[in-house]
């Protein structure tokens, strides 16, 4: 079979799923024609995904968060207005999608949580079947268990989630654990996608602490933590434009590139994890067995960190209060099941190789409209 794969390139987890995902699907004979990556001013796309790739690689302008400042949240608010003015740009990248979905020749598109490509389906009817991938749909699923967040915001992700899958078979919603699945809703729990590399490290335990930062802002308070315990090692990894491959602050403080290799070497030497909750690094650390702080940047991270609580992965911060997991590493007990349920990859192949079940094919299409007619007969 033929897969074209359309990947939301905020941050880095869906872009390592693509990766992991396009070679068990070549290993099994199969074929992936394109990837189509979501691009915009606030992003690099990293290196190590334009080296690793096989299949050709094209860009398209895709809505972002914008980044978010030194010792802030990010503010949902700013995003929504930052986008909207860039409407124009993305009615281009819907019409581009199309015309590549449709002259690719792919039996199946594979959706990364991108929204422009639900909106394709919505507005332009491409005709191939579409599969979406993602932890974030498990927030779809009628069990999943929700922290106390802002409600608004909370109802915005979901629907945010629900356009992204629109036109979509079925949504293998990533999880962190066993769950039973919601067919009413199409959603299948499926293990976490993780690159081969990650499951070939050997983990030992080491005297620092690992951290990644999808926004930089936050090394304001990694190096605040430091000032007052320079004696604990730390080895942060930051997406910080015009900084130096290694940026050492001092013997025992550094920031460091994005790599997918020193990243993974670093995760399986380090004593603990700390993040801003992304749900890939959340899941290499447990599968390593290393404890993990989550200090959650926006309400998605908020869902990721409180559910990986749940499984027992770690502890949530409103901000890298180090010392906190350090206390957490003293009664800390890796999820040996967890391993095994990550080593289930070929649930998730067998989805995308199954035959489309038509009459459930635009179900979020349908659902989508009658949400609406409703709303305006209300109104």
């Amino acid at each position: 079979m033929k897969f074209l794969f359309i990947v939301q390139g905020e941050g880095r987890g869906h872009l390592t799923q693509a990766l992991t995902l396009e070679e068990h699907l070549v290993a099994r004979g199969h074929e992936v024609v394109e990837v189509l990556v979501g691009k915009s001013r606030q992003r690099e796309l990293p290196e190590f995904f334009k080296r690793r790739l096989r299949a050709p690689l094209l860009r398209f302008e895709s809505p972002n968060f914008l980044p978010t400042p030194a010792n802030r949240r990010n503010k949902l608010g700013r995003s929504i207005v930052y986008n909207m003015l860039r409407l124009p740009a993305f009615v281009r990248s819907i019409a581009f999608i199309n015309r590549r979905i449709r002259q690719s020749g792919a039996d199946v598109v594979v959706n990364f949580y991108e929204l422009l490509t639900g909106l394709t389906y919505l507005f332009c009817h491409p005709g191939v079947t579409q599969i979406c991938i993602g932890h974030q749909y498990l927030f779809l699923h009628k069990d999943f268990n929700f922290p106390r967040v802002n409600r608004l915001q909370l109802e915005m992700l979901k629907m945010f989630t629900r356009m992204t899958s629109i036109g979509a078979n079925r949504l293998l919603a990533l999880s962190f654990r066993r769950m039973p699945d919601d067919a009413g809703r199409h959603i299948y729990v499926v293990p976490p996608l993780l690159r081969r590399e990650a499951l070939q490290q050997q983990p030992s335990d080491g005297d620092y602490i690992h951290g990644y930062m999808v926004n930089s802002g936050f090394a304001e308070q990694v190096m605040e933590w430091h000032r007052l315990r320079p004696d604990v090692p730390l080895r942060f990894f930051w997406d910080c434009k015009g900084e130096a491959e290694i940026k050492e602050i001092d013997a025992t403080l550094r920031f460091y590139q994005l790599d997918d290799r020193a990243f993974l070497e670093q995760m399986a030497g380090c004593r603990a994890y700390a993040s801003t909750a992304g749900f890939e690094s959340i899941c290499e650390a447990m599968y390593m067995g290393k404890p993990i702080l989550m200090v959650p940047a926006h309400i998605e991270q908020e869902c990721n960190a409180h559910d990986a609580m749940l499984a027992g992965a770690g502890i949530t911060g409103e901000e890298f209060d180090l010392g906190s997991l350090l206390g957490f590493c003293a009664n800390y007990t890796p999820d040996s099941k967890f391993v095994f349920w990550v080593n289930n990859i070929d649930m998730i192949v067998e989805h995308l190789v199954r035959q489309p079940e038509p009459e459930k094919a635009h179900y979020y299409i349908y659902r989508l409209r009658n949400l609406l007619r409703t709303r305006f007969a209300e109104s």
